[in-house]
Order: C-alpha cells, then structure tokens, then sequence
C-alpha cells in the first residue's frame, strides 16, 4: 500500500511535562525539535506530502497524532484516547481530516481507543486492549471495521504500553515483533523479523513506501532489515523515548 500523504504535528514546550512512564529523564526541548524535523525530512524523503500542525501548548502529548485518528483509503476514524488529559486533541484533528475524508467514524464513551494500539495488515486490522484502549473501544472499532468489509482482531496486551510497541508491519507478510508478540498465536501466520530485548524499542518502527524509518542505534534490528531487502532510514529517538514515545506515533500515514 502506498502512501500519499502524512499529517504530523510540531511539539509544544509543554511536550516536556506530557505523560510518560519511562525513566530516561526529561526531554530537551531543543534537541526534539531537531529530532521532529528529521523526522519530516524523512517522510518527504519516501515521497509522502507532509501537513504540519503548529504546537498546541494545552496539549503536551498532541505531538503523537497517531493516537487520534485510525485511517483507511475510505474513510476516517476518531478515536477516543484514553488519557483524559489527551482527549481535546481529537477536534483539531478532525477538522484536518476534513480536507482528506469525506466519511467520519467515531469511538464514544465509554469506549477509549488509541491509535497506537491499532496495526493495519492490508485488509486486517488488530486492536490492542492497553491501559488507553478499553474493551468497548476495541469492540467499536471492530464493529466500524467489520461494516466496512475489513476485518479485525481484538489481542489483549500483558507488557506494552501500545500494541505497536511491539509489532509493525513491513508487507510481504512480513512482521517485525518483540516480546509478547514473537509467539504469540494471532500473529503466527506471518513471517517475521524478531527483535531481541535488548533491542525492543526498535520494533517500532514504520514503513513508509520504499523505505522503512527505524530508530537510531539499534544495529542488529537494522541488518535484519536490509538482509530483508530493505532500505532503511535511522532516526535518533532519544527525546521521543522519554515520553513512551516510538516512530509510529508522530505522524498519520494514508
């Protein structure tokens, strides 16, 4: 599937006092916006347009579009995230989407869903149940799926914080997993390139047409990939990191 477009958003001051569960310690404002902007040059470089929202200061965490909207080539879902501090953030993106979609879904309470925890494999789509996406989430977003002729799987997390933590898709029936997800049944199907412990962070990481954008430093998740076939892009993630943040979270790719 190629991609045509991508919506990212700049991060705002407040990004340093957003959620997280890490102890990598605070953020450097200045070296994530570095960061951010490496990342948009990287998407322009696997021939995507790229909408950049300006920083939203009432909302730290709204650099992590991903969480607000599930895309498909027909239509758009809002989400509902599941931090209450992130829920504000789903209007803005909506009216953005205005430009790109003309059909709307919406998860309700007391549903909560974060894009995060949902992975698209061509017609399939598997939802995470986190500590952000709930059962009922889950289940409306299977529903609006299952009504649009696509099909979705429904895995309950036991270690990530998103379910693509841990699991990305390259194509090919190609999956790269970490952790819960290298034995696990759902994804048993699938070929897959597997990351080591040490190197989980790098599971998340994003194909974007001709290349797949994978995280800085993490040389043997590399290697899998271009022994794969694959032509890669390296970021350095350091200040994303620290707010539980991964390559799949800053942006919308459809």
């Amino acid at each position: 599937m190629m991609f045509k477009h991508t919506i990212v958003k700049k991060p705002g001051k407040s990004y340093v006092n957003g959620l997280t569960t890490s102890d990598y310690g605070k953020p450097d404002y200045e070296k994530l916006l570095e960061q951010h902007a490496a990342y948009v040059e990287a998407l322009k470089k696997c021939g995507v347009s790229v909408t950049i929202l300006p920083a939203s200061e009432e909302f730290p965490d709204s650099t992590f579009v991903e969480d607000t909207a599930v895309l498909t080539q027909e239509f758009a879902v809002i989400t509902n995230p599941g931090a209450d501090t992130r829920n504000g953030e789903i209007k803005e993106m909506e009216s953005v989407l205005k430009d790109f979609y003309k059909k709307f879904h919406y998860i309700n309470a007391p549903g909560t869903l974060d894009g995060g925890d949902v992975l698209q494999v061509e017609e399939h789509f598997y939802i995470g149940i986190s500590d952000r996406t709930n059962e009922e989430g889950a289940r409306q977003l299977k529903e609006i799926l299952e009504s649009e002729g696509y099909k979705g799987t429904i895995v309950p997390l036991k270690e990530f914080f998103h379910l693509k933590t841990g699991v990305a898709y390259l194509g090919n029936n190609l999956i790269v997993a970490a952790g819960e997800f290298i034995n696990h049944p759902d994804f048993a199907q699938y070929k897959k390139i597997t990351v080591s412990a040490k190197d989980e962070y790098s599971a998340n990481c994003i194909l974007v047409n001709d290349y797949v954008i994978i995280p800085k430093g993490y040389e043997e998740t590399k290697r899998k990939m271009n022994d794969a076939g694959y032509k890669t892009i390296e970021l350095d993630m350091s200040e994303v990191q620290k707010q539980d943040g991964g390559l799949s979270c800053l942006s919308l790719r459809f």
